[in-house]
């Protein structure tokens, strides 16, 4: 199963942002979803610290800082298969 993960901080607007957009687009989808605090682990703090939000598709990387509508639509259906 697909699951998508917006890596973000606490206070961080554009993360509340982006989490609403992915909250919005895989409740249409039907993909899972979940957030993750950067601050909360050392090397995610490392790793994604200055470009969040981040965006993960099945752990890798789709991308940072927004969310890209079209592109992470055509994303989330070819990993879902839909």
């Amino acid at each position: 199963m697909t699951q998508v993960t917006v890596m973000s901080r606490q206070g961080c607007h554009a993360c509340e942002q982006a989490e609403r957009d992915v909250e919005r687009i895989c409740g249409e989808l039907g993909v899972e979803w979940a957030t993750a605090d950067v601050d909360s682990d050392p090397e995610w703090r490392a790793e994604y610290g200055d470009r969040v939000p981040v965006i993960l598709i099945d752990g890798a990387e789709h991308g940072y800082w927004k969310v890209e509508e079209d592109r992470f639509r055509k994303a989330l259906v070819t990993a879902t298969g839909r």
